[in-house]
């Protein structure tokens, strides 16, 4: 099985939260299942980084910080850089998950965070409708939750997430798997707005938009 593959099999299975069963296993001293899973996701999750570990820290391209001056946005703050995993990428999830503990910064005020933390569970939780400025430099509305996920005999787990429209905003903007994102946020009259930046490694070390 290739790396793909078994990064594919692997996501499925873990989303589900089923056990994973692996030809060739010794049972004596082999990790829990859980333990292996998490392992696994780990270093799918850095991937991307060890791929490029001197980079410096990325800022915004100026394009964006030109329409959000005339927009009347301030207090610009990078939320997160990540890869776009297969879930990220799925019409049938139809969301950009954004995991509390690669976030950047703050990015969200109190009254924000006690608002979106209103909700209980995935399937029954507050929504945000924020403006979005696009790689494309459209601008549209999309729905920021935060999710509490929830495994047997595991705690749980907490992201935000980016719903309703994202399908729309992955297909205009070309979005594939495997590409680094960054997500931007700022305010404009204390309403919070998001900006995502389409990145690419350069050979020279450094982050282009594209």
């Amino acid at each position: 099985m290739d790396v793909v593959d078994g990064k594919m099999k692997i996501e499925k299975e873990y989303d589900q939260g089923f056990r994973v069963e692996h030809e060739g296993d010794d049972h004596q001293g082999r990790l829990p299942e859980s333990s292996k899973i998490k392992k696994m996701k780990q270093k799918m999750a850095t991937r991307c980084d060890q791929q490029y570990p001197t980079l410096p820290p990325p800022d915004l391209p100026i394009k964006f910080r030109k329409r959000i001056r005339a927009l009347g946005g301030s207090d610009i703050a990078l939320i997160i850089q990540k890869c776009l995993f297969k879930t990220d990428m799925s019409s049938d999830h139809n969301r950009l998950s954004i995991p509390l503990n690669q976030i950047q910064q703050t990015f969200l005020t109190p009254q924000d965070t006690e608002f979106l933390n209103s909700g209980n569970n995935e399937k029954k939780c507050s929504e945000m409708e924020v403006l979005l400025i696009e790689p494309s430099l459209r601008r549209d509305t999309i729905s920021l939750r935060k999710w509490e996920m929830k495994k047997a005999s595991e705690s749980a787990t907490s992201m935000y997430v980016l719903v309703g429209k994202w399908n729309s905003v992955a297909w205009r903007n070309a979005l594939r798997e495997d590409e680094t994102v960054q997500l931007w946020s700022f305010r404009i009259n204390s309403k919070m707005c998001l900006a995502l930046v389409k990145r690419r490694a350069k050979s020279n070390g450094y982050f282009i938009e594209f």
